[in-house]
């Protein structure tokens, strides 16, 4: 089988999107799928291009199979909507020049932005190929649910018209979630033509292991408590109430947030004006420190915003910090918290109260029964979720719109 995969993130970025591209990609080219990738060059998150690439014209490159085309887009941060907007559509006009001399059995374009999508959906038609949109976040509605723009406004209605438009002539739509696929046949999509592939977890990469001793120096984090959040700091992930709510008297407990985002310069002079002292701020870092980085944590933290587009998302990084047995301290409500509740694999607190955070943060550092009983339940939400299986589950569905 020919893949061809559209996407505007790809590793060495480390975001969700990336890792589960080319983690897919890698365990097809395993079964003896060629797989090429059109991208662009990494800049994730801040919009800065990577020591060692250039944002030119067009440039390929070879990762463990996967074939990589890397082609030039208007380069901006991850923040400001007009600019992300001119940044989605030069690299989706880039890539489809790029896509037009590949050949394809099957064509993936990913969201959480659905330019890509409407990129595979032109070369499809080109091609006379079946392509998928592969659904990782509902895009426009989710940059309507941080404020970024208004519901009412012609640009989000007409976002919203071309969204339908490319759900409906997709061959397929692969959604990370259940609820996902809910909100689309509720708006009149055909649930016949939709699949749902979850995130899952890379279990060689992950895995419990002994703190790095090495960073629990350089950090100052020896015999204590440690609460760490490792991902975007943008608006919709409310990392200001965790700091406005951080229990900055325990000595023993220590807060540690890595990552970048729109949000991270304001999250900083925030902790400042409270005299917190127990947090740290690290930068992103190359995917492969980041487990030595989470061996620290005694409990991972994933919040979002309290909405009810965020009761249908699934954060990528449940999923890997269970593979470290680290118990999840969850603030997010829907299929999110549903997976760590069946599981046992953390504790859940209402987003944006916090009162529910601190009693939940205060049971998982002192109850040891609940502490371990977490672990325990972290480990077979991982097993669930392996990576290899997810991978073959949607290589499944693509053999089978490729019979069809």
């Amino acid at each position: 089988m020919r893949i061809l995969f559209i996407t505007d993130n790809f590793p060495p970025e480390v975001n969700a999107p990336a890792t589960r591209t080319f983690e897919h990609c890698k365990e097809w080219v395993k079964k003896g799928d060629e797989v090429t990738v059109i991208t662009c060059v990494p800049n994730f998150p801040k919009g800065r291009v990577y020591d060692g690439y250039k944002n030119k014209l067009y440039q390929k490159e070879e990762i463990e199979g996967i074939r990589v085309i890397r082609v030039w887009s208007y380069i901006s941060a991850n923040e400001g909507f007009a600019k992300r907007i001119i940044d989605f559509m030069s690299f989706a006009f880039m890539a489809f020049w790029a896509g037009l001399f590949k050949k394809a059995d099957i064509i993936i374009g990913t969201s959480p932005q659905f330019f890509t999508t409407w990129t595979a959906e032109t070369l499809s038609v080109l091609k006379r190929k079946p392509w998928i949109f592969e659904l990782r976040d509902l895009w426009p509605e989710s940059i309507k649910a941080v404020g970024a723009i208004s519901g009412d406004s012609k640009v989000f209605k007409l976002l919203e018209k071309i969204e339908l438009r490319l759900y409906k002539r997709s061959s397929r739509i692969i959604s990370v979630t259940h609820s996902f696929k809910k909100n689309l046949i509720s708006r009149g999509i055909d649930e016949n033509k939709i699949r749902v592939v979850r995130n899952g977890a890379n279990l060689e990469r992950f895995s419990i292991r002994k703190r790095h001793l090495g960073w629990e120096e350089r950090l100052g984090v020896k015999d204590k408590f440690v609460v760490g959040y490792v991902g975007t700091h943008g608006m919709a992930h409310k990392l200001e109430f965790i700091i406005n709510s951080w229990p900055r008297d325990q000595e023993d407990l220590h807060l540690i947030l890595m990552g970048d985002g729109a949000e991270k310069e304001k999250l900083k002079v925030r902790a400042k004006e409270l005299k917190i002292t127990n947090i740290t701020f690290l930068d992103s870092m190359p995917k492969d420190e980041v487990p030595n980085l989470l061996s620290l944590m005694d409990v991972s933290l994933v919040p979002l915003k309290k909405s009810d587009l965020f009761k249908t998302v699934i954060p990528s990084k449940i999923f890997e910090n269970a593979a470290m047995q680290t118990p999840i301290l969850l603030g997010v409500e829907g299929e999110s918290a549903d997976i760590i509740k069946e599981f046992g694999a953390g504790l859940c607190f209402e987003p944006e109260n916090k009162t529910s955070f601190i009693e939940n943060l205060t049971v998982l550092k002192d109850n040891l029964e609940v502490y371990s009983n977490c672990q325990l339940g972290c480990l077979n939400l991982a097993r669930a979720f392996d990576r290899k299986k997810m991978a073959e589950e949607m290589r499944q569905h693509l053999l089978e719109v490729l019979k069809k």
